[in-house]
């Protein structure tokens, strides 16, 4: 029943690639998250409505482009993100991108572990004693789908994306009504402030670590428009409606939760509902992240193993509550992943986009200097920025590993 491979190590063979649902209800599984929303209810009570709507598309738009490159060119190579990192960071060098990954997605597994224990024990009004034996419960549990493989994530999306677009259409349909229609949402007027560019970088950068690991199942696309247009529709229309729908709940009923906005609507059930289906497609998702870089980090096909490994340090995470203070330093990592897809995609186009060798004959350098200096750039400028921090990462950290690839080859002509 549970795979021991999908391909950590390896291209996805052409024979194993999906078609067009199959990869957009994987993807629309992974962005459909509850944090997402967080930063939508931040936006709404900021931003009057058009502003709202032209900042969630222009965070969206570049969020979808910056998933759909890498998209794209895990479809054209088959491999997922750590596995192209050792092209740009050499074989070494690459395991700093795995623990950079493989970190923040076990944060985010944790916290995932937790939400969902704490806010089911309040919903239902359970015992307090209760919150820890649910969290060692979905723990364990939300990673099932993800030790089958491919297999166990598209069978649970292909069930919860439609469900979930039908309780959120029914959530906004409900409080269009409550508010007094349309207009009157227009006509709200914001209660806080927020620059244009934190506005932007809230957006981008919110899920920017999801979109930087999405090449773990772009790279099952059977064709290049599959991958490119199932990227988009996931980063660009699914994101956005996350940010979306968490803006229209703080202007409405000043919860920016799906759930809560569904309790506070008299739908108790559905609420349950979409809290399970909106966590659980989040975390199998993830815990298949963290396994694609333990893989490569550890560089075994044990891929079942580092799952449960990965959900047992999750589980702890959540248990002992360290997922409170991981919170900040995981969004905080958002400003430091976002330099490891820019280098990544200049390496392709630079450099491989004409390549014939297969992946298993390539012999990698033990650390790719230039890789690794220009992600230095990348971060420190990111990290610096008073602008759009991630969107600053991303330029520097390109035109750096641009740059210094072309300096260190001229180096070694010199020296030859």
């Amino acid at each position: 029943m549970f795979s021991n491979n999908d391909f950590p190590l390896s291209p996805v063979p052409l024979d194993q690639r999906k078609g067009f649902v199959s990869m957009t209800s994987v993807l629309l599984g992974f962005t459909f998250f509850t944090a997402t929303m967080w930063a939508g209810g931040k936006l709404g009570s900021s931003f009057s409505f058009y502003e709202l709507i032209g900042l969630i598309f222009i965070g969206n738009l570049l969020l979808g482009g910056y998933a759909a490159s890498l998209g794209y060119i895990a479809y054209r190579t088959g491999l997922n993100t750590v596995l192209l990192s050792r092209y740009c960071f050499g074989n070494q060098g690459s395991k700093l991108v795995d623990l950079i990954l493989g970190f923040t997605q076990i944060g985010w597994y944790a916290w995932g572990t937790a939400t969902i224990a704490i806010v089911l024990v309040e919903l239902l009004n359970l015992p307090q004693s209760l919150t820890l034996p649910l969290m060692l419960l979905f723990g364990f549990a939300f990673c099932l789908t993800a030790l089958i493989g491919y297999r166990g994530l598209e069978f649970l999306s292909k069930i919860s994306v439609p469900a979930m677009l039908f309780f959120i259409g029914l959530s906004l349909f409900q409080g269009a009504i409550d508010i007094g229609g349309i207009e009157a949402l227009i006509s709200q007027t914001p209660e806080q402030s927020l620059s244009y560019s934190a506005a932007i970088t809230l957006v981008f950068g919110t899920f920017v670590s999801g979109a930087t690991q999405a090449t773990n199942w772009s790279r099952f696309s059977k064709s290049g428009k599959i991958a490119i247009t199932s990227t988009l529709l996931a980063f660009f229309i699914g994101n956005g409606l996350m940010i979306f729908v968490g803006a229209f709940g703080v202007l409405v009923y000043q919860e920016a939760d799906m759930v809560d906005v569904l309790v506070s609507q008299g739908f108790m059930l559905i609420a349950v509902l979409m809290l399970f289906s909106n966590i659980w497609t989040t975390q199998d998702n993830t815990i298949y992240n963290f396994a694609a870089a333990g893989c490569h980090l550890l560089r075994t096909k044990q891929r079942s193993r580092v799952i449960l490994a990965g959900a047992s340090i999750g589980t702890l995470l959540a248990v002992f509550g360290m997922y409170e203070f991981l919170i900040p330093f995981l969004i905080l990592l958002g400003t430091f992943i976002p330099p490891i897809g820019a280098i990544i995609i200049t390496d392709f186009w630079l450099k491989r986009r004409h390549d014939t060798l297969s992946f298993e004959d390539v012999t990698f350098s033990k650390i790719n200097y230039a890789g690794l200096i220009a992600y230095s750039m990348g971060s420190g400028a990111a990290y610096l920025s008073e602008w759009v921090a991630p969107i600053i990462g991303i330029l520097v950290a390109a035109i750096s590993y641009g740059l210094l690839d072309l300096l260190l080859k001229k180096q070694v002509q010199i020296e030859a």
